[in-house]
């Protein structure tokens, strides 16, 4: 025997009307929009990371560069002084040839990642790069207050500066330091005017 359903229930089947639908849920209208924003600040975040990490790296870079030069620069000097004594050999000698040599490719090396002196005979004094460890009287090629001479050569790494350079710096001649030439006594003379003889009564 059939069971007699619920007149409703019947009525809903036979209309096709199976009750809410069972798809996916419709979003907000405002989600879409919030999820695009947070979207673009996740994105500005992300590339200011890249750029800071991009920055910091450079910076790391170049004090690592700049430790390694500030430990070469007794190796650089050495050099240096091989170099200049080599110079007495004759030209055609072989060792002052590949000393020569060997000081062109260094100094380009080292010219080339920004390693360079800061000191020169007849430039200003610069307090920030020069240290000033005396004081001589000034030649007619060096002016008051510029270098007179470099006692220790100072070098500088792309813009820092790995070692300040200690120089003699010119000063004036002033009138107590001038030298004095000692002026010619006059003879004494008689009333007369004729030339009194020493000894003579």
């Amino acid at each position: 025997m059939a069971k007699e359903g619920n007149p409703r229930d019947n009525e809903a089947a036979e209309s096709g009307d199976a009750g809410p639908a069972t798809g996916p849920l419709e979003k907000p209208p405002g989600e879409s929009s919030d999820w695009e924003s947070r979207f673009k600040y996740l994105l500005a975040d992300f590339d200011n990371f890249r750029r800071r990490t991009d920055r910091d790296r450079t910076v790391l870079r170049s004090e690592a560069e700049a430790n390694l030069l500030r430990r070469l620069i007794p190796l650089v000097e050495g050099f240096q002084t091989a170099e200049v004594a080599g110079r007495s050999l004759p030209a055609s000698d072989s060792l002052r040839q590949g000393l020569e040599l060997l000081g062109r490719e260094l100094d380009a090396v080292l010219r080339s990642v920004g390693f360079a002196p800061v000191a020169r005979v007849g430039e200003p004094f610069r307090p920030e790069e020069h240290e000033a460890v005396g004081e001589i009287v000034g030649s007619k090629d060096v002016s008051d207050g510029a270098i007179a001479e470099i006692v220790q050569q100072g070098y500088r790494f792309q813009g820092g500066l790995l070692r300040p350079a200690k120089v003699l710096v010119a000063r004036a001649m002033k009138g107590a330091d001038a030298p004095s030439t000692p002026s010619a006594e006059p003879e004494p003379k008689d009333l007369a005017g004729s030339t009194v003889e020493e000894g003579s009564a």
